[in-house]
Formats: C-alpha cells, structure tokens, sequence
C-alpha cells in the first residue's frame, strides 16, 4: 500500500502533468460548454467526475506539498554517551513536557528498515503530529557506517541501555514512550527497569527477557558466520510459516543485510545480543519487593513470530494490572511491517490510555468492531496514566473476545478495571492476552 506521503507526490505529479498538456477539472467543463454539442447526460458526468473528484482533496487549496512534506523538523546527530558514539534521528519538534516516542531496532536491521513503514503509514500522520520521534540506531547499524577498528569493545546490551539518558540529554527530553523491536525491546526494557522516571510506557514487539541466545544452536551447527549470518538473521526475524508465504519480504530483508549491513558491524551486535543477561523480572506479589517495570507496558508478537513463546514468558513476569498482551493474527515476526494498520491503531489506544491524544479519530478498525457489535468501552481522555492497561484492554477487544491468559472462551467479558481478571475469575489479578 502507497504510503500518505507518495500518495501526495503522485497527486502533485498528475496535477502538473495536466496544467502542462492544458487538461485537467477546469478544461473538462469549458470544453462541454464552449462545444455544447454533445449529450447533456455526458456534460453531467463530467460534472459528476469534477464532484466526485473533490470530496476529499488530498491537498486542500493553497496548500503546498513542500510544506507537507517539510511539516516535521529532522536532525540527523552522531551523540557521545559513556559507552561511545550512536546514531540519532529526532524527527519533529519535542512538545512541552509530552515525552517523545523513542525507538530501537532489532538485529539486521536498523531505524529505517524496522520502522519507516510503520511511521510512513498514513493512520500513523495523526500520532506524530502529536509526538516528536526520536529514532536511535544501534553503534555501527546506521547506513553507510563505517567498519569499527581492530580490537573495539562493542557495548554489551547493559551498557546500550546505559547510552540513553545521554542521548536525551543532548536533546534535552525528560522521558520516552519507548518502541523496540527483539533486541531493542530489551535494551528499552532494561532502560525502563534502571530510569523508570525517564519511561512514561513501551511498546515491546517480540521482546525476550531471558539471557540464552537463540543464536547458540545454529552457531554449533553452521561453520562460518559469514555466510551464516544472513540465515540466522533471518531466522530470528522471520517464522518457518512466514518464510514459505511471504518469500518476496523475507527475500528483501536477506538482501539487506547481505548488501546493505556492515557485517562486521552486525555481528558484534548480534555477539551483544546473544550474550545479554536475563532481565531479572518477576512479577509483582503483594507484601515483597521485586523488579519489575513501573511503567505500563504493550507486548506486540504476530501469531506465527518466533518470538511468540519468549513474549509469554515475559506477559508472565509483569505486573498483570499494567501489561497487555497483543498477539496478531496472520502475522509474523514483523507485526510492524506486515501489519502497519493495526498496530498503528493499537499504539494510539495504548497513547490515549496514558492521557495523551482524546479526542484521536476512530479508525477504520475500530469501527468495523463497534458496528460488529464487539464490548468497546469508551476512554476519558483525563484517565490516570497508571491506568494505561485499562485504555488498550478496552480497545483492544475483537470480534473473537478478549481473553486472559488463564480464561480464553470466547467472548469472555473481563472488568476492565485495575487489578482485575477476568469475570467470575477471583483468584487474582490477570494479565491481559487480546487478538486482532
């Protein structure tokens, strides 16, 4: 699908494609009026065309497309922090005290890639006219970076988490709502668990709190990571199912990496990646101290992800009265790629449930639920951001029913309220578990 933007190019294209050859609206009716030989019903359906194609302008009158495209600020920095340099993109202006939506990205991959059709899609225009967006892309995955030299210590996972607060004092943001994806949802993650004052929530696609690499097997069975490498990269992006439906995407990512990656770059972040630490998480139990994230949580992970059972393991570690489970259906390991819409949709529901944004648009999704006759519980906008579990539960809900880990009938209603499970459930509190 055209992204909003090339949907603009295309339109101003074809608007001066037609001023040059003298055609266009206007011409279409001089010429039926200026001939006045032909049938009155034709003149009619120029006339019809002419309404039909001004409903909905997708540039209204005096407005430019320069100015469209140009609506957001980008600054493109390299920023020194206590463990080296990285690269940052601040797309946007940051607002006030709003934080700002920060990204990371997963291995083989880098800001552009894991998430420009995700920021590009058209549904996505509403939430960054609200939010400036900070894009932070691992040291040395950056395009055109340069090989690291001989002997460099790359950052351990602990130490890239460790980066951050400089990378938001050099811009001078006070907290996030952090975005990650497979490595970079733990990086955020362990982030979050060392400056909870610096973290407003994340969404954590395919997120992996365990410390045992999913690289240890292959590397056993597969002599030379060079050419290994794109295979286990791959591997861990994509599903078995996926790698057999979808071969054009699963092959355009291999030739990313292949052409594009720094490989030598790529596989000390994938040495970092595979040698992290378990995220020592556990779920919070009345009357004892545990660690755990402060800050509400989303986890994102398609239905055929290979990442699926790492996510669960993580759902079971937080705080059921601030964490959402989402599991897509017909999706993979890149929810973000092959899924823009309805993720899109689920990030603005999680945003509004934290106070932000009340008065955002229903989408397409979303009604299509409510006239399906789906439990939708309305969100007011002033609602605790403690509370963000409630805003994405409400709005989180299918067709199918929303389900708890512990309840999955279908069509099971669940009080969606702080520290509750689902109905006739009193055994405790429940994390949530949603499909769409």
């Amino acid at each position: 699908m055209r992204t909003c933007r090339q949907q603009l190019h295309t339109n101003r294209a074809a608007e001066q494609d037609s001023a040059k050859a003298g055609k266009g609206v206007s011409w279409k009716f001089r010429k039926s009026k200026e001939e006045g030989a032909g049938d009155s019903r034709d003149m009619s359906r120029e006339m019809q065309d002419v309404d039909l194609a001004e409903v909905k302008p997708l540039v209204e009158k005096g407005e430019s497309i320069t100015g469209l495209l140009q609506e957001f600020d980008v600054q493109e920095q390299d920023i020194e922090t206590l463990h080296g340099s990285v690269h940052v993109t601040l797309c946007g202006t940051p607002k006030g005290n709003r934080p700002v939506i920060l990204t990371y990205h997963d291995i083989g991959m880098n800001h552009k890639t894991c998430y420009n059709p995700l920021f590009n899609y058209e549904d996505m225009q509403e939430i960054t006219q609200h939010f400036a967006v900070c894009h932070v892309d691992a040291p040395g995955q950056q395009d055109g970076a340069a090989s690291f030299p001989a002997g460099y210590m790359y950052p351990s996972m602990d130490q890239l988490a460790e980066m951050l607060p400089g990378v938001l004092q050099q811009f001078g943001l006070k907290s996030i709502i952090g975005m990650g994806t497979g490595a970079g949802a733990y990086i955020l993650t362990r982030f979050a668990l060392n400056n909870p004052e610096m973290v407003e929530g994340l969404v954590l696609i395919n997120v992996n709190p365990c410390a045992e690499g999913w690289m240890d097997w292959a590397a056993s069975k597969i002599s030379g990571w060079t050419q290994a490498l794109p295979d286990m990269v791959v591997s861990h992006l994509f599903g078995k199912e996926e790698m057999h439906n979808n071969v054009e995407v699963v092959h355009t990512y291999r030739q990313h990496i292949v052409n594009d990656m720094n490989p030598g770059n790529l596989h000390l972040f994938i040495n970092a990646y595979n040698s992290r630490r378990d995220l020592e998480i556990e779920r919070p139990m009345p009357g004892t101290h545990t660690v755990t994230l402060q800050c509400p949580a989303l986890l994102v992970v398609g239905d055929s992800s290979p990442a699926v059972d790492a996510v669960v393991e993580c759902n079971s570690k937080l705080d059921p009265t601030k964490t959402t489970l989402l599991k897509m259906a017909d999706c993979g390991g890149l929810p973000q790629i092959s899924q823009p819409a309805k993720l899109a949709e689920a990030f603005k529901y999680f945003v509004q449930g934290m106070g932000y944004m009340p008065s955002a648009s229903m989408t397409r999704l979303m009604r299509s639920r409510t006239a399906s006759g789906s439990s939708v519980t309305s969100l007011d906008g002033t609602r605790s951001r403690s509370h963000t579990s409630e805003g994405t539960r409400s709005r989180s809900h299918t067709s199918e029913g929303t389900r708890s880990r512990s309840h999955t009938s279908e069509g099971a209603h669940l009080d969606i309220t702080p520290n509750s499970g689902a109905a006739g459930n009193s055994t405790g509190p429940k994390s949530m578990e949603v499909s769409c």
